[in-house]
C-alpha cells in the first residue's frame, strides 16, 4: 500500500480501535469491504488496556486476597501475603494477551491498523499523522469510534500524581495507605472495593445531588453500600466540597462522567454535527448528520459500556454494507464487579412506572438460596419487574454471586418478550444462584415455594 503524498483509497476508514472500532472494522471486512483502522495506541481501546480488563483483573485478585484472609469460619486459616508488583504484572499479562489477540483478528480479517491520529479534511478524506509520516486516505464511508476522556470533578483537577483518573489509579506502582474515591457510579464503587480489599483505608465520597449507582434500583445501591461499609469503606454522602472531604488522603481517584473525544476530528469538514458536549448524535443505524459517516461507542454520549460499543460497531458495519440493522438499547445489561456483584437490565420499577406501566414485581432473597449460602454469599437478591396484566418482563436486578452471568438470561428474556410465567416455568439447576431469578418470577406470580 502506497502512502504519503499519494492518497490511499479504501472503502471504510475507522477512527479508533477500541471495542466499537475493531468490531466495526472486522465486521465490515467480513462483508467484503477494504478497511483501515486508525488509532495511535494498540488495538483494544480504553476498556481492554486501561479500564474494564485491568480493573476486573485486579478486582478478582483482590477478592481472592480478602477471601483467603477471612475464611476462618469455613475452617480455613491463612495469612496471605500481598505482592502488588506481581499483581500488576499478572494484570498486564492479561492485557497484553488480549490486545495481541485483537491485533491478530484485525490482521486475519485483512484490516490494516495504522498507528496514528486521523482528522477529517472533507466528507471523503482523512489526514493521518503517524510518528514517521503524514498519510492521506480517501474513503467511501467512515466510522468514528474515538471513545471518551475522563471528566474532572469540581475541586479535584487531575494532576497525575495524587488526583488521578480511574485508569491512572489502576497503574500505580505502590499501594497508598489511604485512598479517597470520588464518584457515584460503578467505577467509583469498584475502585473503593479494590483498594479496601487490599488493605488501604478508603473513603467513598458521593457528590452532592447524586444518588449512588443511579442506573440501578435503589435497593441494589443500598445493599452494596452496606457491603462496602462492612469491607471497611467509609462512605460519605451528599458531599459538597470533594477536595475538603478528600482531606489528606494519599491518593484521590476522581470518577466523573466521560467527555466524548471528538474535538480534534474536524467534524465540520465531514458534515458531522456534534452536540455542545462533543457527543455525536446518531440514529438507530449509527449514522451521523452525514449518512456516510457513522459513530459508535462512548463518542456518541450514550451508555459508556464496551458491549454497547461492540454491538453498535457491528450495526454500523452491517448498515454501510446494505444489510438491515439497528441498535435497540432496551436490553443493555449493566454490572458492578464488587462483592456482592450488582447487575441489572431493562427498567427498574420506578422507571417502569414513570414510563406509564402498571408494575408487577417479585423479589427473592439469596439468604434463601442454598447455593448462595454454600458460596458464603447470601447477602443479596434477585428481582424482576413486569407489566401487570400481560406479565411481560420489563427489567431485572440481581445482587449476589454470578450476577454478571445471570443477568444475561434476563437480557435474553427481555429481548424475546418473555413473561413471568416463562421464567417461572424454566427449570434451573439446583443448587445454583440462577434459581433466584426463577423464584423471583414465582414470587411476582404469587406462587413462590421457598419464601412467604
Amino acid at each position: 500500500m502506497v502512502v504519503g503524498d499519494i492518497p490511499v483509497r479504501v472503502d471504510v476508514a475507522v477512527l479508533g480501535a477500541g471495542p466499537g472500532g475493531y468490531a466495526a472494522a472486522i465486521r465490515a471486512a467480513q462483508l467484503g469491504k477494504d478497511v483501515v483502522i486508525i488509532d495511535p495506541n494498540p488495538p483494544g481501546g480504553v476498556c481492554l488496556r486501561q479500564g474494564c480488563i485491568p480493573a476486573k483483573s485486579l478486582l478478582a485478585a483482590s477478592h481472592r486476597f480478602r477471601q483467603a484472609a477471612e475464611s476462618a469460619h469455613m475452617g480455613i486459616s491463612a495469612a496471605p501475603q500481598l505482592d502488588w508488583p506481581q499483581m500488576q504484572r499478572w494484570k498486564d499479562g492479561i492485557v497484553t494477551r488480549l490486545s495481541g489477540g485483537v491485533r491478530r483478528l484485525l490482521k486475519d480479517n485483512g484490516v490494516e491498523w495504522v498507528a496514528g491520529r486521523g482528522k477529517f479534511v472533507s466528507t471523503t478524506e482523512l489526514h493521518v499523522e503517524t510518528d514517521h509520516s503524514a498519510e492521506h486516505y480517501i474513503f467511501e464511508q467512515a466510522i468514528i469510534a474515538t471513545g471518551a476522556d475522563p471528566a474532572e470533578l469540581p475541586g479535584l483537577p487531575f494532576d497525575g500524581v495524587r488526583v488521578l483518573t480511574p485508569a491512572q489509579a489502576l497503574q500505580i506502582t505502590e499501594l497508598p495507605a489511604s485512598v479517597a474515591v470520588a464518584g457515584s457510579g460503578y467505577i467509583a464503587a469498584e475502585l473503593a472495593a479494590l483498594f479496601a480489599n487490599l488493605g488501604c483505608g478508603v473513603r467513598l465520597l458521593i457528590p452532592a445531588g447524586e444518588d449512588f449507582l443511579p442506573e440501578f434500583d435503589p435497593a441494589a445501591g443500598r445493599r452494596l453500600l452496606v457491603a462496602l461499609k462492612k469491607q471497611g469503606v467509609a462512605v460519605q454522602k451528599n458531599v459538597a466540597d470533594l477536595s475538603a472531604a478528600a482531606g489528606d488522603a494519599d491518593l484521590v481517584a476522581a470518577c466523573g462522567a466521560a467527555l466524548p473525544r471528538s474535538g480534534r476530528l474536524q467534524l465540520a469538514r465531514a458534515g458531522v454535527q456534534p452536540d455542545a458536549r462533543g457527543a455525536i448524535p446518531v440514529n438507530a443505524q449509527m449514522q451521523t448528520t452525514n449518512p456516510a459517516i457513522f459513530a459508535v461507542g462512548d463518542v456518541t454520549g450514550g451508555s459508556p459500556l464496551a458491549h454497547v460499543a461492540l454491538k453498535q460497531g457491528k450495526v454500523a458495519a452491517e448498515t454501510l454494507a446494505g444489510l438491515p440493522a439497528a441498535f435497540e438499547p432496551q436490553a443493555v445489561p449493566r454490572v458492578v464487579w464488587t462483592e456482592p456483584q450488582v447487575a441489572a437490565v431493562g427498567l427498574t420499577a420506578a422507571q417502569a412506572e414513570a414510563a406509564g406501566y402498571r408494575v408487577q414485581r417479585g423479589r427473592f432473597p439469596l439468604a434463601a438460596n442454598g447455593r448462595a449460602l454454600t458460596l458464603d454469599a447470601g447477602d443479596g437478591f434477585a428481582q424482576v419487574v413486569a407489566e401487570a396484566g400481560t406479565e411481560i418482563l420489563l427489567g431485572a436486578t440481581i445482587v449476589g454471586p454470578q450476577a454478571e452471568s445471570l443477568i444475561g438470561e434476563a437480557a435474553l428474556a427481555l429481548e424475546m418478550g418473555a413473561t413471568l410465567t416463562d421464567l417461572a416455568e424454566t427449570l434451573h439447576p439446583h443448587p445454583s444462584p440462577a434459581e433466584a431469578l426463577q423464584e423471583a418470577a414465582e414470587a411476582a406470580l404469587g406462587i413462590a415455594i421457598h419464601i412467604q
